[in-house]
């Protein structure tokens, strides 16, 4: 078994609503009470955890006494509202029982794009955990609209993850792993054990989501796994449901499938982790076979040149997606040019540009850092 080296080793342990709730959509409160004896085992072996949890909806609905969850925005926020004090309630007494507290934390997309946001809610992880309390956290559903959401607690974890410095994050999910082809259809696939970068393969297997349950599938899991190896933090996705599931991830020896970076690359610091995971694209460059080969293996920063094409309407100083000519994400940067300008200047080279665009004369469209590689 595995052991930290030091106290201060962060777990981020993500339990999806579909792991949480039982077979009538209701939260499981045995699962929860497992759950957190296994956060007290891991406390005691000098682990710190921070949990990510779904499932205010399903208690809402529950505590509301409605048959199923609305299908409204007005209704699941509502069932949201009434559900967060129960699945912080739930923790807090199956916590106590090994002597653990913890303290409830709602995070909203918009809150950590902003980095002032960012910084305030680290501090904040960063305060509680230090003071021993394991922070419940989800995403503030009651106030959170579709344009400024995470889009699924996968994501919420990874910047999560990111945010604090976690040493390992675990997506307690409600299948063992990533599969080279989905094993309900066929009977050949294997369990894809370790995944060290995210391209077009493992992209093409992650289908869609696997239950009717939560919001995420395998294929945000994946994007989950591409920014944290970006990070350089490991990510185990594990079937949450198995005997001391999230013990074992940690401790290496546990089945599932783990996202981790070769030895050799080194780990983003803060700001390019906040640009890359927390910032809202406002729009895209797209860029040639060459830009993309200096981004990747060399290093550098995108010239306009390298742009032939954008989309969306953003400003300097916004963060962009940055996609190849193939389709394919390669990362996110803080753009120096609003999108009218880069239109105007992409495919020409900093000397012609001067000509008629003094200003940008030897600003790259994106510098490298302020780019994060996926």
């Amino acid at each position: 078994m595995g052991h930290p080296e030091q106290l201060d080793n962060i777990v981020v342990a993500k339990v999806g609503s579909s792991t949480l709730v039982d077979s009538k959509g209701a939260l499981d409160r045995a699962f929860v009470a497992d759950l957190c004896s296994q956060v007290a085992v891991l406390s005691s072996e000098g682990y710190r955890l921070v949990i990510v949890s779904s499932g205010a909806g399903a208690a809402g609905a529950e505590r509301l006494g409605l048959s199923s969850k609305p299908s409204d925005v007005p209704g699941i926020q509502a069932c949201c509202a009434a559900g967060q004090a129960v699945v912080t309630e739930t923790y807090a007494e199956a916590l106590a029982k090994h002597g653990l507290t913890c303290g409830q934390v709602l995070l909203t997309r918009e809150g950590v794009t902003d980095r002032e946001g960012y910084l305030n809610a680290r501090n904040t992880l960063d305060r509680l955990v230090e003071f021993g309390c394991v922070p419940v956290i989800n995403e503030n559903d009651t106030v959170s609209v579709g344009e400024i959401t995470f889009g699924d607690n996968d994501m919420l974890g990874a910047i999560v993850s990111a945010l604090i410095g976690a040493s390992h994050y675990v997506v307690l999910s409600d299948v063992e792993g990533l599969y080279s082809a989905n094993p309900d259809v066929d009977p050949t696939a294997t369990l894809v054990d370790t995944v060290t970068s995210v391209d077009e393969s493992i992209l093409a297997i992650a289908g869609g989501p696997t239950s009717g349950v939560g919001t995420g599938g395998m294929a945000s899991k994946v994007r989950a796994g591409r920014a944290m190896l970006a990070s350089g933090i490991p990510m185990t996705i594990c079937l949450g449901r198995r005997r001391d599931a999230l013990i074992a991830a940690v401790h290496g020896d546990g089945r599932g499938t783990r996202f981790v970076a070769p030895a050799e690359s080194s780990r983003e610091n803060a700001r390019k982790l906040w640009i890359g995971l927390a910032g809202m694209s406002r729009g895209s460059v797209i860029i040639d076979e060459g830009a993309e080969r200096a981004l990747v293996e060399d290093g550098a920063s995108l010239l306009p040149v390298g742009v032939i094409g954008s989309t969306g309407d953003f400003s300097e100083g916004d963060v962009v997606s940055v996609f190849s000519r193939a389709g394919s994400l390669i990362g996110k940067g803080i753009t120096r040019y609003s999108s009218d300008e880069i239109r105007r200047a992409m495919g020409l080279k900093l000397d012609v540009l001067s000509r008629f665009m003094p200003l940008k004369a030897e600003q790259p469209c994106i510098h490298r850092d302020e780019l994060l590689l996926f």
